[in-house]
């Protein structure tokens, strides 16, 4: 096996490795009076909000796949909504698998099926990232406001689950010079081997043109419209989820925002969220119930934080299953 084929492998494993072991960690840290009401709580839970939510759901991808033409449109290429929708949903159940892959994969389904090159599709889709961290960045520092004080005993909290202690961060020297060595690797191969140097500046010229197209869209209202349609849906969505459990019904909006956002964070951790977002959910959510006084917070919380990671990955593997059946399919059919 080469250390290429390793690297692959750890990125995959690891990752999944740590979400099963949070999975496990939310049970066992539960007695067996909290796994009953935790039970109860997912037994009980009014399931006409799920549903509700999982169609707000669709839509924000829907939503999605139609706001991405106006990053392809710049480069001269137009699409079909539906493929972009499809390649969209394929990338989605990939990086449930191989985390960050998903992007790559997107890219290349939208090559196959419309000929938009890879790097200027996966351009547009950097740009796209950097677009939702920038509005999760404002969402979060608005939801800091909020919170005020809950904030930073919420984070205590999640120091003392994670046992994270002042050493924490005792590896990044090494992590600061092996990203330098790596950098230095590059310099060489660009400037000193001349057919990578070619390869290498006409793929950063084409990622370029992908990620700046956001300054060439031709209907920027509509491009922020549906990036608000988004957006707003995604913390609908989480309104409406909350509804589900009697329990959880009252949850202040600060509280569900503050869910909200170490949810989206928890996802980068583990393929798909698995552990890291129920947790996370769970963690906040348990922190507005003690306040409330309800009975057995962190069963309810965890069972709230699952149901709702559960019924969008569910709603992620269907449409992404789907998806991968109807469009090879197509350009097969095409092609």
């Amino acid at each position: 096996m080469s250390k290429k084929q390793l690297i692959k492998i750890l990125k995959t494993v690891l990752p999944l490795l740590l979400g099963v072991y949070l999975t496990w960690f939310i049970f066992h840290s539960m007695s067996d009076e909290a796994l009953h009401f935790f039970y109860k709580s997912l037994k009980e839970a009014n399931y006409f909000f799920v549903f509700i939510s999982l169609l707000l759901a669709g839509f924000a991808d829907y939503a999605r796949a139609k706001r991405w033409q106006y990053t392809l449109e710049p480069l001269g290429y137009t699409t079909n909504t539906w493929n972009r929708f499809y390649a969209m949903m394929i990338g989605y159940v990939v990086n449930l698998t191989i985390p960050r892959a998903g992007e790559a994969s997107r890219a290349i389904m939208l090559q196959q099926s419309d000929g938009v090159p890879f790097v200027k599709s996966f351009g547009t889709i950097i740009m796209e990232r950097i677009v939702d961290v920038l509005i999760l960045g404002i969402i979060s520092v608005v939801t800091f406001f909020l919170v005020g004080a809950d904030f930073w005993e919420i984070k205590n909290e999640i120091i003392n689950k994670f046992g994270v202690n002042e050493d924490s961060n005792s590896f990044y020297p090494i992590f600061k010079w092996t990203l330098i060595s790596i950098l230095v690797l590059v310099l060489i191969i660009v400037f000193f081997v001349s057919s990578a140097r070619k390869k290498i500046i006409e793929f950063v010229l084409s990622l370029k043109e992908g990620v700046f197209s956001i300054f060439k869209i031709q209907k920027p209202w509509k491009y922020l419209l549906f990036t608000f349609l988004i957006w707003a849906s995604y913390i609908l969505i989480f309104i409406i989820q909350f509804q589900a459990l009697n329990e959880t019904a009252n949850v202040p909006i600060r509280g569900i925002l503050l869910a909200f956002i170490l949810g989206a964070g928890g996802i980068s951790f583990t393929n798909g969220g698995i552990g890291t977002y129920p947790l996370l959910v769970g963690i906040v959510t348990g922190f507005y119930l003690k306040k409330e006084g309800i009975d057995h917070p962190e069963a309810i919380a965890n069972a709230l934080g699952m149901l709702i990671w559960m019924s969008q990955t569910l709603l992620m593997l269907v449409l992404g299953l789907i998806s991968l059946y109807i469009l090879p399919r197509k350009i097969k059919k095409n092609g």
